[in-house]
């Protein structure tokens, strides 16, 4: 038994015409508020109001709906500037063992100060076992002949 294996899944389906679900769902609120505009200011104001009003709706809409910057949708690539606006360019690799960055220009507490002789203790003794493992090896690459 065959069965069909679908080729293209990433293409959304075409609903109306050339317009996807998405971009007539965003067609369809984007002109209703362009409308709504242009309804509730057409009588009242004359055409170099109620234009601008109503184009700048209308043009945003079409940018949500259609534009496509290097394959990412407008909106997207929207939030993706803002994103890169608003975090560093540069990220700070530290080598350390997870502690929180510690700013040298606030007071340190008790606390602070008490870990951190904790950790020097901590260095201290790691940097003694070393040692000894140092000597221990020694004997060991000698298999047991102390040189002095």
């Amino acid at each position: 038994m065959q069965f069909k294996v679908p080729q293209n899944v990433q293409m959304e389906d075409k609903i109306v015409g050339p317009l996807t679900l998405k971009q007539l769902i965003i067609c369809a609120i984007g002109g209703g508020i362009a409308y709504f505009i242009y309804i509730s200011t057409s009588k009242i104001y004359l055409m170099s109001v109620w234009l601008p009003a109503t184009a700048v709706p209308a043009l945003l809409t079409i940018a949500i709906a259609f534009v496509k910057i290097h394959d990412i949708s407008f909106i997207k690539f929207v939030f993706l500037q803002l994103e890169r606006l608003i975090r560093p360019n540069k990220t700070h690799f530290e080598k350390g063992d997870a502690e929180n960055y510690k700013s040298v220009l606030t007071p340190q507490s008790n606390e602070d100060k008490k870990t951190d002789e904790k950790r020097r203790k901590k260095e201290e003794e790691a940097k003694e076992k070393i040692k000894n493992l140092d000597t221990l090896t020694k004997i060991l690459d000698s298999q047991g002949k102390i040189n002095s």
